[in-house]
C-alpha cells in the first residue's frame, strides 16, 4: 500500500473542508513582499532604466548597459539557429493550434437599428501596446510565450513586447527568442523580476508603458502585477497549480496517476486530488503514483506537494464528485469515466476540462489550442481562461436622430430630474426648446 498519496472516504460536509484548506495554499503575510516590490515600483518610475540596470546586477549578478536592456534582431534571429530543429518544428505546430482557437474567438461588432433611422453598437478595438513577462530559471517556458502572445496577436494588438530576465552570461535563452518569434513578439527586453513589471506598467526610457501586462511569475513578479493594476490592466491573479481528475471503475490507473504527478511536480503548493466512487481504483492509482514519483528528478517537489494537497477521495457516486468540482472550480478539470459527455454540461466552474482517457492535462499545456493561462483558487467561478477577448476592448456607440430622439425625451429628462441632475435634464429639454415638440415657448 502506498503511503505517498492518502486514501480518503469522505462525504459533502468533509469536501467543503477541503475546500476551505485549499483555498488557503500560498496565503501568506505580503507585508514584506509589497514593501519591498513598492520600493522597486518606485525606483523603476523613478529613475527608468537605471533603475532597471541596478535591479538586473543586484537580482541577476548581470551587469547591463542602456543598450543592451532590448535584445536585438541579431540575437533574435540567431536564436532560431540556435534551438534545435525538431523543437522548432513542434513549436510551430503548437502556435498553429493556439493561432486557430484563438482567431476563431475575434468578435463581431454588434449593431442595433432605432425605429428613427438611428442606431447603437458596441464596437470591438484591439489594445495599442501589451507587455508579456516570462519568468527565467533552469527551465525555460516556450509554451508560455506561445499562450499569452498568440492571443494579442490574434485580437490584432499593434505592438507586443516580452520581458524575461537573463541567464547568467547576459544572453536570453535561445528558446524564448525562437518562441517569442514564431508568435510575433515584436520588441524583447532582457529584464525580470517586478522591475520588469513596472517597467512595463510606467515606461522607462528604454521600454514603453504598456496597457495589459500578461504572463506568469514568482510571488514578486504577482504582487507587483497587483500593485499596477489600474495603472494598465493584467491578465488575472495567478495562485498554485491544480488538478482534479473525476473517474470511476473504467479509468486506468496508470493513466490517472501520471495526470496528476503532472500538476504535482510544479510547486510544492500544487493540488492534485481524485474523485473516485471505486475503491479499488483509488488504490490501484496510489500504487501507480508510488512508483513513478520514486523515478521522477523533481521527487521532493512532487513528495511535499502529494503530501500537503493530494489525496485520491472516495466519494459516494459520482454526482457527488461534480458537485465538489463545481465548489472547488477547479484550473484543471479530467472527467476519466465510462460516459463523460453527459457531466460535461453539469460543471459550471472549472477552467479547462480534459474530457476521456486521452485529453490529458499537458495536452492543454502545451498543443491542442486552448489556453493553459487559467483561473486557480476557486476563481474560475468568475474568471475565465486568459482569450482573445482579454486584448480587446469595447466602445459604445449611440447614433440618434432626431426622430429617435423625440419619442423618448420627455422620459429622459423626467429621469434626470428623479435623480436631481438638472443639467442633464436640461441637456436633453435644450433639443425641444420650440413649440414644434410642445415644449417651452
Amino acid at each position: 500500500m502506498s503511503n505517498l498519496l492518502r486514501i480518503i472516504r469522505t462525504d459533502r460536509g468533509e469536501l467543503s473542508e477541503m475546500v476551505r484548506r485549499l483555498g488557503l495554499r500560498g496565503k501568506m503575510d505580503l507585508k514584506p513582499v509589497i514593501e519591498s516590490v513598492e520600493n522597486i515600483l518606485s525606483a523603476v518610475r523613478e529613475q527608468g532604466d537605471q533603475a532597471l540596470i541596478n535591479y538586473t546586477e543586484q537580482f541577476d549578478h548581470v551587469r547591463l548597459s542602456s543598450q543592451r536592456i532590448r535584445v536585438s534582431e541579431k540575437e533574435i534571429g540567431e536564436a532560431l539557429n540556435q534551438v534545435d530543429i525538431s523543437l522548432i518544428t513542434i513549436l510551430r505546430k503548437a502556435a498553429a493550434n493556439i493561432r486557430e482557437f484563438h482567431e476563431a474567438q475575434i468578435p463581431d461588432d454588434v449593431y442595433l437599428q432605432t425605429a428613427g433611422g438611428g442606431s447603437t453598437a458596441l464596437l470591438h478595438r484591439p489594445l495599442d501596446l501589451a507587455g508579456l513577462y516570462v519568468p527565467g530559471g533552469s527551465a525555460p517556458l516556450p509554451s508560455s510565450v506561445l499562450m499569452n502572445a498568440i492571443p494579442a496577436k490574434a485580437a490584432g494588438v499593434r505592438r507586443l513586447l516580452l520581458c524575461t530576465p537573463p541567464r547568467a552570461d547576459g544572453t536570453v535563452n535561445p528558446v524564448i527568442l525562437a518562441a517569442a518569434s514564431i508568435a510575433g513578439v515584436d520588441e524583447i527586453y532582457r529584464i525580470g523580476g517586478a522591475q520588469a513589471i513596472a517597467a512595463m506598467a510606467y515606461g522607462t526610457q528604454s521600454i514603453p508603458a504598456v496597457d495589459k501586462i500578461c504572463g506568469p511569475g514568482n510571488i514578486y513578479v504577482n504582487t507587483a502585477k497587483r500593485l499596477v493594476y489600474g495603472q494598465c490592466d493584467i491578465d488575472m491573479f495567478a495562485g498554485p497549480s491544480e488538478i482534479l481528475v473525476i473517474a470511476d471503475d473504467s479509468a486506468r490507473p496508470d493513466y490517472v496517476a501520471a495526470d496528476m504527478l503532472s500538476q504535482a511536480e510544479h510547486d510544492p503548493l500544487a493540488s492534485s486530488l481524485l474523485l473516485t466512487d471505486n475503491a479499488e481504483l483509488a488504490e490501484k492509482v496510489a500504487v501507480e503514483i508510488e512508483a513513478r514519483t520514486a523515478k521522477m528528478p523533481r521527487r521532493d517537489i512532487i513528495e511535499k506537494s502529494l503530501g500537503n494537497y493530494g489525496a485520491a477521495l472516495i466519494v459516494p457516486d459520482i454526482e457527488t464528485a461534480v458537485a465538489f468540482a463545481n465548489e472547488l472550480a477547479p484550473e484543471h478539470l479530467e472527467l476519466c469515466v465510462r460516459d463523460p459527455q453527459p457531466l460535461i454540461s453539469k460543471i459550471r466552474h472549472a477552467g479547462a476540462i480534459f474530457v476521456g482517457q486521452h485529453s490529458p492535462e499537458p495536452l492543454g499545456d502545451y498543443f491542442a489550442g486552448p489556453n493553459h493561462v487559467l483561473p486557480t483558487s476557486g476563481t474560475a467561478r468568475f474568471f475565465s481562461p486568459l482569450n482573445t477577448n482579454d486584448f480587446i476592448k469595447k466602445t459604445s456607440l449611440i447614433n440618434y436622430t432626431q426622430e429617435d430622439l423625440a419619442g423618448c425625451w420627455q422620459d429622459i429628462a423626467a429621469f434626470a430630474d428623479s435623480e436631481q441632475l438638472p443639467a442633464h435634464a436640461d441637456a436633453i429639454r435644450v433639443r425641444f426648446d420650440d413649440d414644434r415638440y410642445g415644449n417651452r415657448g
